[in-house]
């Protein structure tokens, strides 16, 4: 964004003073719609001495012009306000409005119970330029601005106090009710924390021209139902179960016969063919006891009932007429059955899923990825991804976005990173940032029917990146659905498998609309409404 505000002013010739007004102006026609009382009544403006205090001078213009009771409490002596935004406190002055030049806390506990009288407040002030930690005054007033209970709090552009690229809190962070950001949305307003921070969000046109958005480097996207409209092949009349692909599925070991026959279930759901369970030969009754459409084979097992190399010569000839191979789903991470899966993952000529136990045993031997001929689809969860990496969980979650795009470029993959805000990134190192799912899908099984789902686009012919970004966005969709319908407690993985046709059938139309409640998913928790995808 730095990049494109510098371009359009100096290549385009749109001055700074345009687009913080631009900017200004927009955010306060948001708060209006959203709290539409504030007209009748008082707006408190907390303003840094940066650009961002800019665009709070011009919210604050607005609505002193409008008749608005209206204080600045500005963090800052009024002549260290420099540029646009200098010029923007002048015209604010000149208007008559009233400003309070907050030097040190002392200062603030004068003025503190005027802040606390105001019926909402504006954050303006840190923008998206913040890399370190937030300390002194400005922590006085973030600290302030979250104990304010008489309205809510709008952020300008980031909440203040949270890292733009990686949603981090930086020491600590303005909780919003509504955040107006600028031009693009920012990574940080969709990857937690910083997604529990932004409340609804808001993209405002500021006049960043679309020319200059198209000619940017832009790999993070922010992932939209019509993003997959149209991508599922149409089914034709005269079609066969074979015409939509054999998946052959590998999970399952003592005691977690569940995650393959959910694993199973969820890529028929997803429209696959015809999909065959290979479990070990001891589990196969109880499997099929929990199966019906799915075929079961068994494999040879070891003593203590898990995949061994032995079963290798009947698993190659599983192989034959596969056009996906998923493994992972209650496996199990014992040293032989990670023997037959290096040798299935370098003698595969097929697309792979690897999930769950798979990715445990590859996390001793990452090496064994280069020998792969299809790039493979990781779903990995935090705590995976760190035996994965090496690196601790709490690095990967710091940074999810880039632990997942640079594995993915790094070993050639598609990696689904999970979690609050699952992230998908491609081999290229391009990211995609999923909207959608709510906490009441933290259960057992969910991962296994994802991976199922994936498996089975991935089995109608559906890229492997595609299919695993549709599948995250259907996912989480279904979720969020059953969430609103219900709760966000009690939601099963067997109550997504369920709907999974339901939520797909949009994305078979051709020419046709997508549902529009499919559409972020996330509700209130991020907002809907964007001018672009692009962060």
């Amino acid at each position: 964004m730095t990049k494109l505000d510098r371009r359009t002013i100096d290549e385009i010739g749109v001055s700074g003073a345009v687009l913080m007004e631009n900017a200004g102006r927009g955010t306060v026609e948001q708060m209006l719609r959203y709290f539409p009382s504030i007209k009748n009544g008082t707006v408190g403006v907390f303003c840094g001495k940066g650009n961002n205090g800019g665009d709070g001078f011009v919210i604050a213009r607005y609505f002193l012009n409008q008749g608005a009771g209206v204080k600045v409490f500005l963090l800052s002596a009024a002549d260290q306000v420099q540029g646009d935004a200098g010029i923007n406190l002048g015209v604010f002055r000149k208007m008559g409005g009233r400003i309070y030049e907050i030097t040190d806390e002392a200062v603030f506990q004068n003025v503190k119970e005027e802040a606390a009288a105001a019926d909402i407040l504006v954050d303006a002030l840190l923008g998206t330029g913040l890399s370190s930690e937030v300390t002194g005054l400005y922590r006085t007033m973030i600290q302030f601005l979250n104990g304010f209970d008489r309205g809510p709090v709008v952020s300008v552009d980031i909440p203040s106090g949270i890292d733009a690229t990686t949603g981090k809190v930086l020491g600590c962070g303005v909780k919003a009710a509504l955040t107006c950001t600028y031009g693009l949305p920012k990574i940080g307003h969709f990857t937690y924390p910083g997604r529990e921070h932004t409340g609804s969000l808001e993209v405002i046109d500021i006049g960043i021209p679309q020319i200059l958005i198209d000619q940017a480097d832009i790999r993070t996207f922010v992932q939209e139902a019509n993003d997959f409209t149209g991508m599922l092949p149409q089914r034709k009349p005269d079609s066969h179960k074979g015409t939509y692909g054999h998946a052959l599925i590998l999970a399952g070991s003592p005691g977690k016969t569940g995650a393959a026959a959910m694993a199973g279930h969820a890529a028929m759901k997803a429209g696959g063919g015809l999909v065959t369970l290979a479990v070990p030969a001891g589990l196969r009754p109880v499997v099929e006891g929990k199966t019906r459409e799915v075929m079961t084979e068994g494999l040879k097992d070891s003593a203590n009932g898990c995949f061994c190399l032995d079963a290798w010569p009947e698993l190659r000839v599983l192989l034959n007429g596969k056009s996906v191979v998923a493994a992972g789903p209650g496996l199990s991470d014992r040293d032989e059955t990670g023997h037959l899966l290096s040798v299935l993952m370098e003698e595969a000529d097929m697309p792979l899923v690897l999930d769950a136990d798979a990715l445990n045993l590859v996390s001793k031997n990452t090496e064994i990825l280069k020998k792969v001929r299809k790039i493979p689809v990781l779903t990995p969860h935090p705590g995976e991804m760190a035996r994965l990496t090496g690196m601790s969980v709490g690095a990967v979650q710091e940074n999810r976005l880039k632990t997942a795009s640079d594995f993915a470029r790094a070993c050639q993959a598609v990696v689904v990173l999970k979690g609050a805000s699952t992230v998908i990134a491609g081999p290229d190192g391009r990211g995609y940032i999923n909207p959608t799912g709510n906490p009441g899908m933290a259960g057992g099984g969910m991962g296994d029917v994802l991976t199922g789902l994936i498996t089975g686009l991935i089995s109608q012919g559906v890229k492997s990146l595609d299919a695993a970004r549709m599948a995250v966005y259907v996912h989480g969709a279904i979720g969020d659905r059953i969430a609103r319908e219900n709760a966000e407690i009690g939601i099963l993985a067997t109550d997504i498998s369920e709907r999974i046709p339901e939520f797909l059938r949009p994305f078979v139309q051709q020419n046709g609309s997508f549902c529009d409640d499919l559409n972020g998913g996330c509700g209130a928790r991020t907002g809907e409404i964007m001018t672009d995808k692009r962060s």
